[in-house]
């Protein structure tokens, strides 16, 4: 079963008349990963599509999407999964590829329909491309680490970068998850922006009771939304991304703009924050 969920791109002057229903019904999306199905969602902020697909007991097969306009999916894309749940198939080009937990595969344009399958939880990422990059499976242990931050400023932590240039090519999907020491909770701060690409996280591995406080809305003007686990959350490329759990927890963040360069950011001084 397929379900497709459309977001429009709003500007930020509209952004901030929103209530927090209205920030949510534009920004926040939930329940991605249900039994059974795939649930994707489809922004218009450089077109990227994101969703989660949980196989359970049968095979689920990723093919026509209405919302892309092209008879399959990869037609004029490229995707990254990643699987967050226990070890599953992903079956496409004739290939498949046994995806562990924590394992990144990069599908390049033009591999036709994607199948999984296994008890995993995959969640999808795609955007337009231009050209065919090589689909490649991307292990834990072969992704780039940056280890950053401190247990100091409660934000001692380790970035896995997958879809990255010195790891595995893609056309404009970049791609990766950080991962919180014990006892930290700050991520990506201080905050920035990039104008020339937008961004989405996952926020996963939390408990029940646990929640992250997302910060977005330009610098001068913050908005927050409350994230649970599995939860995704848009964010705009005018929009400023960073946020804080009641404990460690991991996200996965993916980028789609004009470059592929992780280090183009406009930061943002702990004083112009609002």
């Amino acid at each position: 079963m397929l379900t497709v969920e459309t977001r429009h791109a709003i500007d930020p002057a509209t952004a901030k008349t929103l209530d927090t229903d209205g920030l949510r019904s534009h920004f926040h999306a939930g329940g991605l990963f249900a039994e059974g199905e795939i649930r994707l969602v489809y922004s218009h902020y450089d077109r990227l599509v994101m969703g989660g697909a949980v196989p359970g007991k049968g095979t689920l097969t990723l093919d026509h999407v209405p919302a892309c306009g092209t008879p399959s999916i990869l037609d004029r894309r490229e995707m990254g999964i990643l699987n967050i749940g226990d070890a599953g198939t992903v079956s496409v080009g004739g290939t498949d590829y046994t995806v562990n937990k924590g394992d990144v595969l990069y599908i390049g344009m033009g591999s036709g329909p994607v199948s999984l399958s296994g008890n995993a939880r995959f969640y999808i990422l795609s955007a337009p491309a231009h050209r065919t990059c090589p689909t490649k499976l991307i292990r834990i242990e072969d992704a780039r680490r940056v280890e950053m931050g401190s247990a100091e400023t409660c934000n001692e932590r380790v970035i896995l970068q997958f879809l990255h240039p010195e790891v595995a090519e893609s056309c404009q999907l970049l791609m990766g998850y950080t991962q919180f020491a014990p006892g930290s909770v700050w991520n990506t701060m201080p905050a920035h922006t990039h104008d020339r690409r937008m961004e989405a996280y996952l926020y996963f591995e939390l408990d029940e009771d646990q929640r992250v406080f997302h910060f977005m809305g330009k610098p001068e003007e913050t908005r927050h939304l409350v994230m649970a686990n599995e939860d995704v959350v848009i964010s705009p490329p005018w929009s400023i991304h960073c946020g804080a759990g009641t404990g460690a927890y991991t996200f996965c963040w993916a980028m789609a703009g004009d470059n592929v360069d992780f280090t183009d950011m406009d930061m943002i001084a702990m004083g112009d924050l609002r």
